[in-house]
């Protein structure tokens, strides 16, 4: 991967950390590094090959549901969390991106107990780490296990707000992807006018809203929006960036590709890749 990365001239990698073993779901289950007993020993390792290519590791990701009902799957996505932040802080990089999680069949009120119970721990510990968490505000509701309330709590502006009263860290921020609030008519431009100065880590994914199937299926059904490219999308990059620098944000931005027009092949995924490169360097470069 930095070996891809350098030949095509990116800055910058994020780095997935889920358990060794099977995805439990698309896009998921990749292990680029396992940080289950990782060691200084490993993080010397990792952090030579980062000096061989001359790629920055940006943050590590992992994202399960941390809030899910079942108790015993909870714990053991809390004490990864816990290891990812560990191996950001060994490695340097002191970022770590996840999901706030959510039991689906409950309500935000009735969430909002076990958000605090599982949340204000895993940001002392990672206050004590000196590694900012990076939530992504995706909302987790694509196919029918996810229905009705989606398996990630940190969706809008509203409950942002509140996460960030109730856990007042400069720890704790979000992993802020556009392609997101497109699909759910919330004002991009404005969130980051408001929510910047908590961007820990940025996304580059777009998303289409499919007008026919949106007819077809109304705003509570499925798939009548696709992740796309970006520029291939309803995301406006350059007021995105405008709005990027506006906030006074210097952090990176990562090219997240669910585009499947490009999973047809490896070559495919790697175009997905240098295409949006293309299209984005002239925000960033």
């Amino acid at each position: 991967m930095l070996g891809f990365a350098a030949e095509h001239q990116f800055e910058g990698v994020v780095v997935m950390c889920w358990p060794v073993g099977q995805a439990e779901r698309r896009y998921a289950g990749v292990t680029h590094i396992d940080v289950a007993n990782f060691t200084a020993s490993d993080a010397a390792a990792v952090k030579a090959l980062t000096e061989k290519y001359g790629v920055a590791i940006s943050g590590l990701g992992y994202y399960p549901n941390p809030l899910t009902a079942n108790l015993e799957e909870r714990q053991v996505y809390i004490e990864h969390i816990k290891k990812l932040i560990a191996a950001s802080a060994l490695l340097g990089v002191n970022v770590a991106n996840t999901f706030i999680g959510r039991d689906h069949t409950r309500s935000v009120e009735d969430n909002w107990p076990i958000f605090e119970e599982v949340w204000k721990p895993l940001i002392a510990f990672a206050e004590s780490q000196k590694v900012r968490v990076g939530i992504e505000n995706c909302p987790m509701i694509f196919s029918l296990d996810e229905w009705p309330g989606g398996k990630n709590l940190a969706t809008t502006p509203e409950i942002w707000r509140r996460m960030f009263a109730a856990i007042p860290s400069d720890y704790f921020g979000l992993n802020f992807d556009p392609s997101h609030l497109i699909w759910q008519y919330i004002d991009y431009a404005r969130a980051i006018r408001e929510f910047g100065h908590k961007f820990v880590h940025v996304h580059a994914k777009d998303e289409k809203v499919q007008e026919d199937r949106l007819y077809d299926r109304g705003i509570m059904g499925l798939k009548w929006h696709v992740p796309k490219l970006p520029g291939l999308g309803d995301v406006d990059w350059g007021t995105f960036f405008y709005e990027l620098t506006e906030a006074g944000y210097t952090g990176p931005v990562c090219i997240e590709v669910e585009d499947r027009a490009y999973e047809g092949s490896l070559a495919d995924r790697k175009r997905a890749l240098t295409q949006s490169g293309r299209h984005l360097e002239q925000f960033m470069r």
